[in-house]
């Protein structure tokens, strides 16, 4: 058998540092850890898991709590459900829509309301498990806000490239559920409230924005972009519930971004590699990252670097086939360009990027001209958004299926001379 290259071995090891800091953060193990460290009491449970982690955190509970969830309700999105979970008698699975909420989405909030009604009645107890994606998963609409303006809303916000922040400060302001305004759906039963974050910060009202959790909040829809303000004249938002609604919810916060780049940091040690974890939390431009993360790369000495978080980006009109990591990642192979010591993987926790099936790319200095002799240019394909279809042609997507977990991205560069 033919030994791998250089380049091969790099690359393949960038691949395993990057599967050390899934599987730290998995929703099945996550859950499982939680439990060893706070065994559940021998009661009943009702199960309500919402997020693109859903189904694994889902089975990671029924994993420790077997026949004590009597019933379930598990909202995730499209193909993340598992079989054997999809299957199990007591738990209906809804696959909603993500990123942009449609009637999907609806469908599972009426469907969380109806559960609720049934549910929490006095002496049941409920278990919440929820991760990044509810935001979009689930809804039931203030007043004044039309099902198909929530989609042309969501699709303004996302084309603005505005923080997650500011996006779910919209979204709780649309919504009859958001910000703790679920809570009294529960009809004070206790639930504990089991999150995976997939925010800067790790705050619990951000995260899916706030099922279970009060945001109190003021903003002025001016201060928005014109065609998010005018959709938001008319809303007729609904009061955060008082703090009495939230005094049997106990919430915990069970894996994160932090969690996985030090497991990154970890896996790069056992491979041999000086690895460096700053605290840097990357949350601007794509491209421009792209840059200042190859310059510290390529400046720096041997070795890995480890850096996450969640970029932004401006989509043109009619964007081709991408996302922030895939954007990132060509946006970096450009400034590579010729040289075999820099390998660059960047890509999504939850094994997608953007409305594609890729979780990002993974590239080198061989990148742009394997791209290039496809019949690509990579300069034409960043100024569309299309840097998906370059990746493929340059065999450089990193493709994982849904992972069960959701962390926000991972960066992690590699200098091997």
């Amino acid at each position: 058998m033919t030994a791998p290259s250089p380049a091969q071995r790099a690359r393949a090891d960038l691949t395993g540092i990057f599967n050390a800091g899934l599987a730290r953060v998995r929703g099945r193990e996550a859950v499982h850890e939680y439990f060893a460290a706070h065994p559940p009491p021998p009661a009943p449970v009702h199960l309500v898991a919402v997020g693109k982690a859903a189904s694994a955190m889902a089975a990671g509970a029924l994993d420790v709590l077997q026949e004590r969830v009597v019933g379930g309700l598990v909202i995730t999105k499209h193909g993340h459900v598992d079989d054997d979970l999809a299957r199990h008698p007591d738990v209906r699975c809804i696959e909603s829509d993500h990123p942009v909420p449609g009637a999907a989405s609806l469908e599972a909030g009426a469907a969380l309301l109806d559960c609720l009604g049934s549910w929490a009645r006095p002496g049941n107890r409920f278990l919440f498990l929820l991760s990044g994606g509810a935001s979009s998963l689930v809804e039931v609409l203030a007043g004044g806000l039309r099902p198909d303006g929530l989609e042309r809303l969501t699709r303004d916000l996302l084309e603005n490239g505005l923080d997650i922040a500011r996006m779910n400060t919209v979204r709780r302001a649309v919504s009859r559920i958001k910000g703790g305004r679920l809570a009294p759906y529960l009809n004070g039963c206790p639930a504990l409230n089991l999150l995976i974050s997939d925010v800067p910060g790790d705050d619990p009202g951000v995260v899916g924005s706030g099922l279970l959790t009060p945001v109190r909040e003021t903003f002025s829809p001016d201060d928005y972009p014109a065609p998010v303000a005018a959709a938001l004249q008319n809303i007729r938002a609904v009061p955060v519930p008082e703090e009495s609604a939230f005094a049997a919810i106990e919430t915990h916060i069970i894996a994160r971004l932090a969690d996985a780049r030090q497991a990154c940091l970890r896996r790069a040690g056992a491979l041999g590699y000086d690895a460096a974890n700053p605290a840097d939390f990357l949350d601007g431009d794509a491209g421009d990252t792209a840059l200042e993360v190859c310059r510290r790369l390529c400046e720096g000495r041997r070795g890995v670097l480890i850096l996450g978080g969640e970029t932004l980006m401006q989509l043109p009109e009619n964007p081709g086939r991408g996302g922030r990591n895939q954007h990132l990642a060509l946006s970096a192979a450009t400034a590579i360009q010729g040289r075999d010591d820099v390998f660059l993987l960047a890509a999504g926790t939850d094994g997608t990027d953007g409305p594609t099936d890729a979780a990002g790319g993974l590239v080198d200095g061989g990148t742009v001209a394997r791209g290039e002799h496809a019949g690509l240019s990579a300069a034409d394909c960043l100024a569309r958004a299309d840097s998906g279809t370059f990746l493929e042609a340059a065999g450089d997507l990193v493709i994982t299926g849904p992972t069960g977990t959701n962390v926000m991205d991972l960066v992690i560069g590699l200098k091997t001379a």
